[in-house]
């Protein structure tokens, strides 16, 4: 078993990656059920915290059926940081993950998220405040750095430690570099072979399929995988690696049926966490994804993208099971959508 803090994990856990826009508590609580071990809140702006913004309030909001979750802050100011900190302490998560990853231009500019990898003794000082203002174990998620130059994130593990925290994930990537090119995992596993570290290190970039999660476990060491882009619109990619890790065989790809049912799990979630219209609203966008490659399937996302009633929606979906009742899915690559695509570097 994996331990941060006073947290069991199961051996080698899978965690679901804070990711703006989409790791909202539906979408958790649908990952949660398809194997996910640890769920992590989209990040809060420390600033919003403290100024009591509506968005990042309801960001603090967790179903009890999807712990433990990690709720995850982002600022560059330490006394606001540590402030927002001592406000997430009282919502009562697992723990609080300060987020020096996030590589977004509106972010990096605030010198907040993967903008702190310029000054690592600012990091170093962020995170201590935070350690210092709760009582909740304090983990980090970061890059490998700001560019090809700065890749010192050897350096950063063993001071973040000395700091205070509990575990450190890392994507293999520079700020640079965004979600480009191939993530470099060899950095990660230094880290990890550190005899001086003792926190679980969990790496994060590119794992897209139980084959990928199983090689790179054995290459690189590392204590657990953090998946992000790979879970949306798949959340099944989860039960997939844990199935694989435990026998080596792969499994069939979810059935329509499946599929049908996580529509109406994470229908039933959004309208419980954002009201009727909101909920229908909000689940718009995830039909496409759930029922990719079923032929034909154009007419009924349509429906499912216009209709405004609960029982409408689920009639359609009702429909699509019967229509494609018995037809066997075929499993495709996973395509890792390029999450900031319109992010200016």
């Amino acid at each position: 078993m994996v331990k941060i803090d006073h947290i069991t994990l199961p051996d080698f856990p899978l965690l679901l990656a804070p990711m703006e826009d989409v790791s909202d508590p539906p979408f958790r609580v649908v990952c949660k059920h398809n194997g996910a071990d640890l769920m992590f809140t989209e990040f809060i702006s420390s600033e919003g915290l403290i100024r009591d913004a509506i968005k990042c309030r309801r960001k603090l909001e967790i179903f009890d059926e999807e712990r433990p979750v990690g709720i995850q802050l982002f600022g560059g100011d330490e006394e606001r940081l540590a402030m927002a900190a001592k406000i997430v302490d009282v919502t009562n998560p697992e723990l609080l993950d300060i987020n020096f990853g996030c590589p977004v231009k509106g972010i990096v500019a605030q010198g907040a998220g993967s903008g702190v990898l310029k000054d690592i003794d600012l990091m170093v000082r962020l995170t201590e405040r935070c350690v210092r203002s709760t009582t909740l174990p304090v983990t980090v998620k970061t890059r490998l750095g700001w560019d090809d130059n700065t890749k010192n994130i050897e350096e950063v593990a063993e001071r973040l430690q000395d700091a205070g925290i509990k575990a450190l994930t890392i994507h293999g990537r520079t700020r640079c570099q965004m979600y480009k090119g191939e993530a470099d995992w060899s950095l990660i596993a230094k880290v990890k072979n550190n005899p001086r570290i003792h926190i679980p290190i969990f790496g994060n970039g590119d794992i897209d399929s139980p084959q990928k999660a199983l090689e790179y476990k054995d290459r690189y060491g590392v204590d657990g995988i953090m998946i992000g882009r790979a879970a949306i619109g798949y959340p099944w990619i989860f039960r997939e690696i844990r199935h694989y890790l435990n026998t080596g065989e792969e499994m069939a790809p979810p059935t329509v049926a499946e599929r049908v049912e996580v529509c109406k799990q994470h229908l039933c979630k959004s309208l419980q966490w954002k009201g009727d219209g909101a909920g229908v609203y909000a689940m718009r966008r995830h039909y496409l994804n759930y029922l990719k490659g079923l032929p034909n399937i154009k007419e009924f996302r349509t429906r499912l993208v216009t209709l405004n009633t609960v029982p409408e929606i689920e009639a359609v979906l009702d429909e699509v099971l019967r229509t494609y009742d018995g037809f066997e899915m075929e499993r495709t690559p996973i395509q890792l959508v390029n999450y900031h695509e319109n992010c200016l570097v």
